[in-house]
């Protein structure tokens, strides 16, 4: 398991020189101010390139950019509409821009409107520590009472609704104004920043395009870009719904494995894969996580290990991010797993036998609380979240333990 760190560029809080002292072998990245639909250009690949493989004194870090997170599809390649198939033609010439620069796994995700969502960015725990949270009635308050999406109560349980009524007529301005910026903040570092009208002229867009036909969109533009990325040598690999379950009336069509099954039968390419991120997926009861990575670990290509705590046993409910092994997800038994594929590829004789992973998110703690950081990317809280799945895969990885992983 290849040890990475994501890193947002220069104005990242968090320098090269300290993902080097955290004691990384490769860093995720992305071109954040490309616009989306746009293509990358050698020129800007080859300059973040060098960003990161210099220290601050100008010396060489020995780090290289080893993963794109991401390569973003467009909301016109998901919905089908305005310039889709020229977004798709310059999707296509980015990844052979990226393969000439030697970069070779390529996450993305299928999500609409919104990349991730949560209401809370950094919420106390009772340690002091601080997190990212998705309170499920909070969520309904903004829906109901700050977005005011049409026949958004028929979604929700009635004592959500109740409850959601409640806690918005006792929030201020500010608390409203917060949950709403909260809920929109999208992915950290991304050139969009949605407003509520935005994400209503969104949600219209996606009014009567229901999940199979999402997911068929998604199939077309797979059915473009796997065979570019077989023969150029890339891994494409789509993130899952964060959090894995209906928002806002919005189709989600990569939450569970019969989901991820699905698309790699319809797209049989090894360059068509799977980014399994244990918090996203994890925040699902019935989602079996070393069990996905023991049944569709062949076309898992790049890992996020993340741990969440579930508030609830409800297929839709609150969580929070906890500590990397302190969460619902057995972190022990999933990189059991992950170390069996390993063994499984090299012994086939696979290049990419080594998959590469990142301690994703992290809480704020010690001096992360005073940095004012990207929401879920503390300096300190991920390099305690690396240290821990490092001894993890240390002490498995060890001859004497192979019989049992």
């Amino acid at each position: 398991m290849k040890q990475t760190w994501r890193w947002f560029g220069p104005r990242d809080l968090v320098s090269v020189d300290d993902m080097l002292q955290a004691g990384v072998e490769g860093v995720v990245s992305a071109l954040h101010h490309v616009a989306t639909g746009a293509v990358w250009s050698p020129e800007e690949i080859a300059k973040r390139q060098d960003e990161i493989g210099r220290m601050s004194d100008g010396k060489p870090s020995g780090l290289r950019w080893d993963v794109v997170e991401s390569l973003p599809v467009s909301e016109d390649i998901k919905k089908q509409r305005g310039d889709w198939k020229q977004h798709i033609a310059n999707y296509k010439v980015s990844l052979k821009h990226l393969a000439d620069a030697g970069i070779e796994v390529i996450c993305y995700n299928f999500m609409p409107v919104l990349d991730w969502t949560r209401t809370h960015l950094n919420w106390r725990l009772r340690n002091g520590a601080t997190c990212m949270r998705f309170d499920f009635p909070d969520f309904a308050a903004f829906d109901l009472f700050v977005l005011e999406r049409k026949e958004a109560a028929r979604d929700y349980p009635d004592w959500v609704v109740e409850t959601a009524r409640q806690r918005h007529a006792a929030m201020s301005e500010d608390q409203r104004r917060t949950l709403a910026r909260n809920v929109v903040f999208g992915l950290p570092g991304a050139a969009e920043s949605f407003t509520l009208a935005d994400v209503r002229a969104h949600l219209e867009d996606y009014r009567d395009l229901p999940a199979e036909r999402l997911r068929a969109h998604l199939i077309d533009f797979l059915s473009e870009v796997a065979p570019v990325a077989e023969r150029l040598g890339l891994r494409l690999c789509c993130h899952p719904d964060d959090p894995p379950f209906a928002l806002l009336g919005l189709p989600r069509i990569m939450s569970t494995e019969v989901d991820y099954r699905a698309v790699m039968e319809a797209v049989d390419s090894p360059a068509n894969g799977i980014t399994l991120c244990t918090g996203s997926l994890g925040a699902r009861p019935d989602n079996d996580l070393p069990g996905m990575m023991e049944r569709l670990g062949d076309r898992v290509h790049f890992l996020h290990l993340r741990n969440v705590k579930r508030e609830s046993a409800d297929m839709r409910g609150s969580f929070h991010e906890a500590e990397h092994l302190g969460g619902d997800t057995d972190m022990v038994a999933v990189i059991a797993a992950v170390l069996r594929e390993e063994r499984r590829r090299k012994h086939a004789g696979r290049k990419d036998w080594s998959i590469p992973m990142r301690p994703d998110h992290g809480q704020d703690i010690l001096d992360d609380l005073k940095r004012s950081g990207q929401p879920g990317y503390p300096a300190i809280g991920r390099l305690k979240g690396l240290a821990e799945l490092r001894g993890i895969m240390t002490a498995l990885a060890h001859p004497s333990l192979e019989a049992f992983t």
